[in-house]
Formats: C-alpha cells, structure tokens, sequence
C-alpha cells in the first residue's frame, strides 16, 4: 500500500496483480421528475433524502423530457403518424414547459482513503445540480456535449443516503420550427445538435432534447485517479493481413510502436509519489510520477514495442484486433481498449481528391452518412451494435457523423472497433444554420450566422472534451470542422493549430465536409449530391464528385414497414404528378418518379412497396459500382447520403427505424462487395473490381442470360485473374445484350468461382426491355421453391431455397423471420442475402441471426418474391426417445443428418 507523501517504488511490481480497476457504476434507474413550475423551492432543499417526492413521476435517465413524458403516456409516440402535430413545440410553450428538475436517491459511503466522483456525460442544455443539501456547479452550466465531474466525497451523508437533484434547462434560444434546415438557424447559437429544429428529413423535436440525456455515473477512486488515458500506435511501412515477416524462423507482423500517457489528478490534500505503469500482455512500461496536493498531470510513458502486432484493418481486409492495456498506478487502475493500426492520407493528383491509406495500404472509401441513433437521444449499445454491424453488412468500410448531430458515443464507436467501420467525425456546424447560403427562412444574416454559436470558448471546451473521449478507438479516422462550412475562424485556427495537434495528431483534420481538401470542386455547386432517384447508365457514365460526401437516392421500405407507423386511412400508394398524401407529405416522402411503374400498373400500397425494392436495390447497387468502376482514375470513394433514419421518414434509409431492413441494403451489399464481377450497362462490358489487396487468379468467369421462361443461354465461361486494389473491363456484350432484352427483358447472371467451384461473387440483374419497360417480369408465370430450414445454433438460422427445374427464375424473393402466432417479422435479424433469385435446377442458402426470447417459441421463415407466393417453412419437431422413453419434446436442429443438442 503506498500513503500520501510516501514514496514508493520498492514492491511495485506488485500493482499488476494487486491494482483493481476504477470503480465505476451507473445510475440508470429510480429517478424521479416533476416540472419546475410545480415546485417553489430550492435546490438545496430538493436534494435533502428527507424532501417528500410527492406528485413526483418517474423519469427516464439517460434520456430527456419528451422521453419521460411519453414513457408516462403524457405525450403520444411522434413517430406515429401525425402524432408529433399533437405534442406543444418548446418555441410556442416558452422553455419553463420543459424545464424539469430529476432526483435521484442512492447509496454511497465515503471510505477513508477513497474518492468518490459524479460524473454527467451529456445534458442538455443547462443544469444546476445538487446533493445532500449542496450545490454542486458554482455556475450554471451550459452545453450539451461538454462532460462534467464532481468530486463528492465530501457531500456523502455518513449513513449513506444520498440524494442527488438537477434542475436541466433547455436549450436559448430554441429557434423557430419554421420548416427550414435547422428552422430559423437560431438553434445553431448554442452548442448543440441543430437538426432538433426539422430539416428536410426529419420533423422537429419538441423540447429540442432537453434532459439528461447521456450517462449519469459514480466513480470510486484511490486519492490518485487516472483519466483520459491516450494511446497512439505507430504501424511503419506497407503491411498486409495475416502477413509472414522476413526474419529467419519468424511469424507475423514487423514490429509496431505503441505510445501511451495519461492524466493523473490528485485529488488529497498531500502530496503523492509513486509509479504510473502501462501493462500490456504481460509487459510493464513505467516512469515515476510525483503530484502536489490536488495538481493535475499529463504524464507520458516510455514507447513500447510490439513484436508480431495484430493489426486492426477496416471491414473487407482484414481482421479487427483489439488489444487490452491498464494504466495503473498505487492499487487503482484503468483499463485502455484500443486497436493497432496507423491511417494516413495523400492527394491523389488524377482524381484530385484525398486518398485513405490504412497500415500502408490504399483503402477506397465506400460510406454511409450517419445522423443519429434515434432522434430523442435513447441510445443502448444493442442497438448501436445492430445498426453498426447493417453497415459492415452492406460492405461500407466507413460512417460519416453528420456535423448537425453529436459527437457519437463511446458506444457507437466500440461497434465500430468491433466490426472495422471507420469513422469520419463532423463538429458541430452546418451550412444551412451556420451561414454558407442565403436563406429567407432564416432570423438573423449570413454574417451573424456566421459567427454561431454564441460562446465560442464553450464550443472549444467541449472539443477538447470530446476529443479525449474518443480518440483511443481505432476506427476513428479523420476528423471534420462541419457539414458543408468551417465553424467560425478562430475555432477553426484553434482547432486545428492547437487542440488536434496536442491532443491527437494522428488523424487528418477536413475543414468541412465538402471542402477542396477533400473533393476538389472542378464541376461547381455545392460540391456534393446528387440526392434523388437516377438513372441507372448515370452513376456509371456521369462524373460527380472525386470524393463524394453526400450522394444518394431512395429508400422507402415495404409495406409491413410503412404499416407500423401510417395509419390505415393513409396506407395508399403515392402518384407521380399528383399532391402526396399529407402523412407521407409529413413524414418526408421522396418520389420515385416513374420508375416504380416500369414494372407495371400498381395495383395498392403493397404492390408499390414491392416495386419500389425492385428500385432500391437496383439504384444502390448501381450507385456504388458506377463509382467502383471509376476507382483511382475518378474517384477516391464515395459516402452515401443517407444509410440510416432516426425517425420514421420516408427518404436514405437501407432499414427502417425499428430495424427492419430493406432491399437498399442488399443492393449495396452487392454492389460494394471486396471482389465483385458487375455489368457496366453504358458499355455493356463485364468487370471486376477488386478492393482486396491480394492478387486473386484461375477465377472462372461465367456469364449466362435466362428468358422470362427460364430458358438458359451460356454465354461465355472464361478463367481471368486481377491484381490488388485495381478495376478492369473484360468482355464487351454490346450487340449480343441489346438483342436479347430487346423485346421482353432478360435475366443477366455473372459469375465468380474459384478452384473449388464456390462463388466468390454472384451478381443476378434484370434488364428492362429497349423501351425501358419490364414487360416481361409482368408475364412471368409463378415458380415454386422449396426450402429446408435448419437451426445451426443458438439464434442462429440457415434457410436453402431449391427452385426446380424446367420453370422460370424464382425472381427476387424476401426472406423473414417472422412470430408464428402474428406473422409479423421479428427484429432485428441478421442476413447474409436478402431479396436472392434462384435460377431453375439451382439453390441458394440464407442465414440468419437474431436473439431469441426466452420461452419464445421457435420462428417460422416467411418467403415471399414477385413470381412466388408467400410460403411459410418452419424448423422441425423432433421427439427423442431414450429405451422407449420420451425424453423431451424440443425444437431441434438437423445439421449433416446429426441431432444436435435441444436449442430451446
């Protein structure tokens, strides 16, 4: 044990084992609330245990007013329908309406020896905060990202009942909803999240997510606490995965660097001395520390070398390894998750745009644009895991964190770690509040907006603050001044020639997200887009942006989608040139102009819901192989605007918000995948781009068409090979194409298959006729599949769909996990394909994962194309029988003819 003003360095070696982690625990549960007008007393008095709470409801922490009050059923569901027409916006009610105190009793002693800390991680807009009777904030505080700490041990009631009170004020201004991005723009004055006042994908959120709305914590330290740990990891040279290094007899990596350092605060009134240690894998760097009486320190360690490092890599080219280090020092320690890996850029003087490389390799960026996990704030690491892992599904190597959002959780970028998304971080400005454009819906000018937020000293704090945050995780990889404008200049002088360079240096730092240094602007405009549905031959035959921030299309889901948040008296099918309907109006409906109705007459909702993933998948995948084809001689990457919804819009989304996915997801997904053989429709050229970086040979190409009938047509069945990170054109179809699509349409299937026989890719189109019609998908005639359903684990479902032979292409089918009793899909589910077509005589497996429910009852698979009628299959019932006994009446998988164990 170490005392204050002792030295210790004898026995240290001891800390490693003995040394127990930060303490550290959540308060999540048990608060109450009550609305500030209801109440005439002070803090003081609110945060005595001995203050009755009555008329007092309970709260929802983390979380913000809106979410409590409709946890209470005070409030409707806003993303219902019409539902947040019927909630009183905070720019009409005044900010008293939403200003709430939270009290939270608990308990916690004060021990000799220890500190005890408070900790906010986020709260909205303002609070004052008090416990046992004492204010804890000398001032007010302000910002919704800034992070506060309390040292309470001296606040503890000695039997250790404890209560704590926060009065939160919203955000001033609110600004007006007026219908413009960000409504009036005076929302942009605090240093907050903007999109609270609407944009042109989202309605405005009524008490701007007022609240505590980020993690409440408790922290038990020894008198030295250790924050902010730092690790930067130095990967020299050109690596490759799974890499055999040139030393005699060695395996592995070259060697990598890893450098750490820390903060440590003393929080006694003595000084102390002692050792700060770094132990990873069982090393051990240190260096001998001493702090004054309550000095705070920024102390670095000595470099330490990995041999044979496992390297983290992006998703598609290699593995996501964590590594997992202590800081310790005297019997406290905090442990460091982080990755090895060293991201770097360089100008790419042919395409003119900034180009990612990761461990020494070129990394062509295929994105999503990111808003928010939900648009009241209530985030969980389940569901951040979910939408995450969407992202690595579709094959997208990087998220964009929109700049009118937040600072995303420590959370969201475990998820990403975990499944090797890189992250491009926006602060918090844009250029529709912040000033870039002239805009009538706006209160103030340009050179006003120009200069928001109001407290340029806050919004520095809080960069600081949040870069600490954040900047351990790997899949960090640049950082940006805002979405479509820099913030102010002397944040942006400090930002980018102070506060990165001392706190990170590591990443490239975007002035904005659409700036020259990213994607210089040869074409004019705004330097991003386009946003609406396209042409398929235009995203391979027209330049746009070399590194394109913001570009999309559509992304409506299917009707079991739309039926969970319109109400039945709007579930009718929008028109091309006729006025929506209101609630789709409302809920940010974005036309599929005619392309809808190339598939013929619609006939209600579902069917156009239907039609409409046939557009989904087909923009998307298209999207991303015009601009794969274009690799390193157009473009550096693209960031899809947008991948995700967090509210129930009708616009950018690949699944919807409860997590439903859509054909846009599926499209992407094959349109980005590593090593991908595509159609280009301008030059009716076969390709294969390949974003591994191994040269792949002996790969068999086969292209064949299939009629309406199902009738097959070999066209050509070739052995080709392609170098790492490269794009080639291989056989031209022109004439023999045209020809056979001209009157009806055609099946297109192109193939890659290895030594072995498997498909590395297998991409299945559907080519409309000369006028551009798909008349003959209208004629098909029904094909029937057939499917063997097996449970291969826990959660764990693989569905084979066998279309006989001698019929039509079973043509794009759905595949779900539903409930057996409702027949409604169940959510989320994980699948490896979606929306597959089966050509006669051949089969196709799915898999799927999703978290059973305990005692829930086994699921059925629902499939479902535009030539096969819904058809239920479900998992077999198995009796095991022990001597004539009967042992158990369970549901069972079969897998290669073997009863497993009894999964439920």
């Amino acid at each position: 044990m170490y005392k204050k003003g002792f030295t210790i360095f004898a026995l240290s070696f001891l800390f490693t084992v003995a040394a127990t982690a930060q303490d550290e625990y959540e308060l999540n549960t048990g608060w109450k609330c009550i609305n500030r007008g209801k109440l005439s007393v002070s803090g003081e008095k609110i945060s005595q245990p001995s203050f009755a709470l009555n008329d007092w409801m309970p709260a929802t922490v983390p979380g913000t007013v809106l979410t409590t009050l409709i946890n209470n059923k005070l409030m409707p569901d806003p993303f219902y329908g019409m539902n947040n027409e019927r909630i009183p916006d905070i720019y009409r009610t005044g900010r008293d309406y939403y200003t709430y105190w939270f009290v939270k009793d608990f308990t916690e002693k004060s021990l000799t020896g220890r500190q005890v800390w408070l900790h906010f991680r986020g709260v909205n807009d303002g609070c004052d905060i008090y416990l046992n009777g004492h204010k804890l904030n000398a001032q007010t505080h302000r910002g919704m990202f800034l992070r506060q700490t309390y040292n309470i041990t001296g606040f503890l009631n000695k039997d250790g009942r404890n209560r704590l009170a926060v009065i939160v004020y919203p955000p001033d201004p609110v600004g007006n909803p007026n219908g413009g991005q960000g409504g009036d723009g005076e929302i942009a004055r605090n240093v907050s999240h903007q999109y609270v006042a609407g944009w042109d994908w989202i309605q405005p959120i009524r008490d701007r997510n007022t609240g505590i709305w980020d993690k409440v914590t408790i922290e038990r330290t020894g008198a030295m606490r250790i924050r902010n740990s730092h690790v930067v990891a130095m990967v020299p040279g050109v690596r490759q995965p799974d890499a055999v290094d040139q030393q005699p007899g060695g395996m592995g990596q070259q060697p990598a660097l890893v450098r750490v350092s820390a903060e440590l605060e003393n929080a006694g009134g003595e000084e102390i001395s002692g050792e700060l240690k770094f132990v990873l894998e069982g090393k051990t760097v240190s260096v001998p520390v001493t702090l004054a009486a309550h000095e705070t320190k920024e102390v670095a360690l000595p470099d330490q070398e990995l041999i044979h490092p496992r390297l983290w890599w992006p998703s598609g080219y290699g593995r996501q390894e964590m590594y997992h280090g202590d800081m310790v020092f005297g019997p406290d320690s905090q442990r460091v998750d982080f990755g090895v890996r060293e991201i770097t850029t360089t100008w790419n003087t042919t395409t003119r745009s900034r180009q990612a490389w990761v461990n020494g390799q070129p990394i062509f960026i295929k994105g999503g644009n990111w808003i928010i996990s939900d648009e009241l704030l209530r985030f969980s690491p389940e569901r951040y895991d979910a939408e995450v892992r969407f992202h690595r599904d579709m094959n997208l190597n990087l998220i964009r964190v929109w700049g009118g959002a937040l600072t995303e959780r420590p959370e969201f970028y475990k998820a990403c770690d975990k499944y090797g998304i890189l992250v491009f971080q926006d602060f918090w400005n844009s250029g529709d509040c912040n000033g870039r454009w002239l805009d009538p819906q706006k209160k103030e000018d340009q050179w006003t907006r120009r200069q928001y937020p109001d407290d340029h000293a806050l919004f520095l704090a809080s960069v600081v603050d949040q870069v600490k945050m954040i900047r351990n995780h790997p899949s960090l990889a640049f950082w940006c001044g805002g979405n479509e404008i820099t913030p102010p200049g002397d944040i942006l002088r400090a930002m980018k020639d102070s506060i990165m360079p001392a706190l990170d240096g590591t990443r490239y730092f975007f002035d904005y997200s659409n700036s020259d240094s990213m994607s210089f602007n040869f074409l004019g405009g705004n330097g991003d887009g386009p946003y609406g549905i396209q042409p398929i031959r235009t995203f391979w035959a027209d330049r746009t942006f070399s590194f394109n921030s913001e570009v999309g299309s559509v992304g409506m889901g299917d009707y079991e989608s739309l039926e969970r948040f319109l109400p039945k008296e709007n579930l009718i099918p929008p028109h091309p040139g006729r006025r929506q309907d209101s609630v789709w109006e409302y809920h940010k409906y974005i036309g599929y102009d005619s392309t809808v109705y190339a598939y013929g007459p619609v006939k209600d909702l579902r069917d156009f819901a239907f039609k409409a993933q046939l557009v989904n998948y087909d923009q998307y995948r298209a999207l991303m192989e015009g601009f794969s084809a274009h690799m390193w001689e157009w473009y550096t990457g693209t960031i899809i605007w947008k991948t995700q919804n967090p509210w129930t819009a009708l616009r950018g989304q690949m699944y919807d918000y409860y997590l439903d996915v859509n054909a846009c997801l599926y499209g992407l997904r094959s349109g980005s995948e590593p090593l991908h053989v595509m159609f280009d429709p301008v030059e009716n050229m076969v390709m294969i781009v390949n974003n591994t970086f191994g040269y792949h040979r002996d790969m068999m190409l086969e292209v064949r068409a299939y009629d309406m009938a199902g009738k097959e047509r070999r066209l050509t069945q070739v052995y080709e090979e392609i170098g790492p990170s490269a794009v080639r054109k291989y056989l031209p179809m022109g004439r023999e194409i045209d020809r056979m699509r001209k009157e009806k349409g055609m099946f297109l299937s192109l193939r890659l298959l290895d030594e072995r026989k498997q498909p590395i890719s297998d991409n299945f189109y559907w080519l409309p006729d000369s006028t551009g019609q798909y008349s003959g998908l209208q004629e098909m005639g029904k094909a029937v599949l057939k499917a063997e359903v097996q449970m291969t684990g826990a959660g764990k479902i693989s569905v084979t769909l066998r279309n006989p032979a001698g019929g039509p292409v079973a043509f794009f089918n759905r595949v779900a996990l539903v409930d057996p009793a409702t027949k409604k899909r169940i959510l989320p589910v994980f699948y490896s394909d979606n929306y597959v077509s089966v050509a006669p005589g051949e089969e196709k497996t799915i898999t799927m994962e999703y978290t059973p429910v305990k005692g829930q009852v086994a699921p059925l698979v629902s499939v479902e194309g535009w030539n096969v009628d819904r058809t239920f299959f479900m998992l077999k019932k198995l009796v095991y029988l022990d001597e004539g006994k009967l042992l158990s009446s369970k549901i069972y998988a079969i897998w290669k003819g073997r009863m497993l164990k009894p999964i439920f």
